[in-house]
């Protein structure tokens, strides 16, 4: 209190902000000032020099780069994931060789018993053919037609509807379907228009055909329908989902198929942890017993999540490659600086600072260099993200990629990892120019 009364009482704001100047700078360690003054304060203008610059913005490219690939890598998988899910849930449960089976009360309360069981939701499943009128005559193809309660199913189905509207509430007696675009494009689709479904009726499985049957029983088995297309959905899943999967309300299509009424195929079940799926997917057969069976998402797709795999497993390679470039960045910026500043560093020997202050003053510098490269390169790839998000700029071929628009996941992790991972090992490698310095001689680097 004293000190700071006598503060007061100076006559001039000039004398009090000199002297707090100067207890900073004698507060402050000697190695990090002169190293301030090294980086960003040279001879000649107040602006940091050229080869300081070029170093931050290597460190900062470096650091966004890195960001950037664990978002986008994340993201994708995500999505995908999502995808994946929102078309068959977490795992299924369903009867041995895939027969159609009458919903009993006491299984879905033995399953919701489970903990970590969300929701159960009953699902029915039928090959079929459909048929269409297209310009040059009649159009074939075969599908998976699904029905679902369509009150529960994922909100990105609903979102995913390019033309037409959603099932909704309509008469049971009448089927409406959504069908995929590329399905839709292949028989000629839009709403509105009706099609022929084929299939087979008094069959104990959504099959079309079995082994043993002829001409004949084929034949006395077909049953025709008559169904309306509602809406036209496009996720960018194409093989096997949006140029095969018809989805329909369950109801309407056990209504439509009389021998099949009230039976379904299985029931689809989402968990609240998805650390715990296998574990979840055991209980729930052991608690149904034989002749139930289940298989997870990730067992039903997994070629699509070994290739999702296959894109992490190339991150790392990507993020030493990029770190790389930017320790050698800041590698050759100290070097250069050295030789700028040999003189600097032979008066500073000759007036008694020893070898390993002087060292002190470049691992200072490395850290002035890389806070500022880190915190601009956090500041590139949170802005880039941000933006690419609202405005969706970057497009992606969806046939191949599955999606329109670039995936990316911002989390606070990844941004806490990059920036220590840059951090220690600019320092860790600044340790070389550094020990370079210490050892320039006096004498030497004033003759220079």
């Amino acid at each position: 209190m004293f000190i700071f009364g006598n503060l007061l009482t100076r006559t001039g704001i000039t004398e009090l902000f000199g002297e707090y100047k100067y207890y900073i700078h004698t507060v402050l360690k000697s190695e990090l000032y002169i190293a301030r003054r090294f980086a960003f304060k040279p001879r000649s203008t107040s602006k940091p020099t050229f080869i300081i610059v070029i170093a931050v913005a290597g460190i900062a490219l470096g650091t966004a780069a890195l960001i950037l690939t664990l978002s986008i890598v994340k993201g994708f998988s995500a999505q995908i994931e999502n995808k994946l899910i929102g078309f068959s849930s977490h795992f299924q449960i369903r009867q041995a060789e895939g027969r159609y089976f009458y919903p009993l009360p006491a299984d879905t309360t033995r399953l919701h018993a489970i903990d970590n069981i969300s929701s159960v939701t009953p699902f029915l499943e039928k090959n079929i053919v459909l048929q269409s009128k297209g310009v040059h005559g009649e159009l074939i193809q075969p599908a998976m037609l699904k029905g679902v309660d369509t009150n529960t199913l994922p909100a990105f189905l609903r979102e995913s509807i390019v033309e037409g509207e959603w099932l909704g509430d309509r008469d049971a007696s009448t089927l409406h379907i959504l069908v995929g675009k590329p399905l839709a494009e292949s028989l000629q689709l839009s709403p509105g228009n009706r099609l022929m479904i084929i299939s087979t009726s008094n069959r104990s499985s959504g099959g079309l055909l079995n082994e043993s049957d002829t001409i004949v029983d084929l034949l006395s088995a077909m049953d025709l329908e008559l169904a309306t297309v509602s809406g036209i959905y496009e996720t960018g899943l194409n093989e096997g989902f949006d140029d095969y999967m018809i989805i329909a309300d369950l109801g309407a299509m056990q209504h439509v198929y009389n021998a099949d009424k009230v039976r379904i195929s299985g029931y689809e079940v989402m968990v609240d942890d998805i650390g715990k799926l296998d574990m979840t997917n055991r209980s729930a057969v052991d608690s149904l017993g034989y002749p139930f069976y289940s298989f997870t998402v990730y067992e039903r797709y997994a070629n699509l999540f070994e290739w999702l795999k296959l894109q992490k497993n190339i991150t790392p390679v990507l993020i030493i490659t990029i770190t790389l470039v930017a320790v050698f960045n800041i590698i050759s910026t100290l070097l250069v600086l050295i030789i700028e500043k040999t003189k600097e560093i032979g008066m500073l020997g000759a007036l008694g600072m020893p070898p390993g202050k002087i060292s002190g003053v470049f691992l200072s510098q490395a850290f002035l260099i890389a806070l500022v490269g880190i915190g601009a390169g956090n500041l590139i790839a949170f802005s880039f993200s941000v933006f690419e998000l609202h405005f969706q700029l970057i497009t992606l071929p969806q046939k191949n990629y599955f999606i329109k628009h670039v995936p990316l996941q911002i989390e606070l992790f990844d941004y806490l990892l990059v920036s220590c991972v840059v951090g220690i090992l600019t320092l860790l490698f600044a340790f070389i120019p550094a020990r370079i310095a210490a050892a320039l001689k006096p004498g030497n680097a004033l003759l220079n």
